[in-house]
């Protein structure tokens, strides 16, 4: 399916296990370069049953990368320098709520951004921009996510609020207690500013929240060892790699991807007057919003 000349290409933005999948072919790994700095990590290219799919590893192979230190706009841009048009981001949560269990995937449909340290958004001094966050994750991308997971037997919830701490420390009790006031569901570290930056590169984006574990105001917190994390790490991984083998056939027939609002998400989004811009950001911005600021 195209949106103009822009093949369906399915992106994952998750941890090591996920991008060895059976099946891929034509893998090989390649340095993306970014205006924005560098990325994560190489991307991982291939092929799974005819669809084009690019990984990338959130925190660089073997985990070097703290969340605050991610380079967000970097990854965000590679990816749609790839050609990327699709985002599932794959991504490690606690849980606030005792029927959100440790195995179980959650597709969240709203975000809380309690981050503060890390650069948000691709525009600024000279290029202004505002998108509609409303409603951060592309609900039709959540739609295939859902019937792939299903159809992979795992147990999924569809809808809840993650919200995105700072870290790298986790919470306190007492910042447990109030985001589960706040009606939260799970806790990460990982899907802000990623989420708004994904918006704004007009790709479409949905997170499938993997809980590992509950969060510290569970009274059998304590309770929980490193071995037990592991294992539901583990088991996690491989329905994260189910999931991803189910829903390449579902997007790579999707014939509604080309109409997407998301990908339009820029369309009145530009407030800076034309002559106002300044045209080094601009230049920048030539993978992320050179359909309105370079149109053919």
């Amino acid at each position: 399916m195209t949106d103009g000349n822009r093949p369906t290409v399915i992106g994952i933005i998750g941890g090591s296990g996920v991008y060895d999948i059976e099946g891929l072919a034509g893998k090989r790994w390649e340095r993306v370069r970014s205006p924005f700095g560098e990325a994560s990590d190489e991307l991982l290219f291939g092929e799974l049953d005819g669809q084009q799919m690019v990984f990338l590893p959130r925190h660089g192979r073997g985990h070097r990368i703290p969340p605050s230190e991610i380079n967000f706009r970097a990854n965000i841009d590679a990816l749609k320098r790839a050609g990327v048009t699709e985002v599932i981001s794959v991504s490690a949560v606690g849980s606030l709520r005792e029927h959100l269990r440790p195995g179980m995937f959650v597709i969240v449909d709203q975000f809380i951004d309690r981050t503060f340290a890390r650069t948000k958004s691709f525009f600024g001094t000279g290029l202004v921009a505002h998108v509609s966050m409303a409603h951060p994750v592309c609900g039709r991308l959540g739609n295939h996510i859902e019937a792939a997971a299903r159809e992979a037997g795992i147990e999924v919830a569809r809808g809840g609020t993650y919200l995105v701490m700072e870290g790298p420390q986790f919470s306190s009790l007492a910042e447990s207690e109030l985001y589960r006031n706040w009606n939260c569901d799970v806790i990460g570290m990982t899907n802000m500013p990623e989420a708004k930056l994904a918006r704004e590169a007009e790709l479409c984006y949905a997170t499938v929240a993997m809980v590992t574990d509950f969060d510290c105001w569970h009274p059998n917190h304590d309770d929980v060892t490193v071995d037990a994390i592991i294992k539901v790490l583990l088991a996690n991984a491989d329905n994260a790699r189910s999931l991803v083998k189910k829903i390449a056939p579902l997007l790579h027939d999707d014939g509604e991807a080309a109409s997407c609002s998301c990908r339009s998400a820029l369309e009145h989004a530009l407030i800076t007057a034309s002559d106002a811009r300044d045209p080094e950001l601009v230049r920048r911005l030539d993978a992320v919003a050179g359909r309105l600021l370079n149109p053919r």
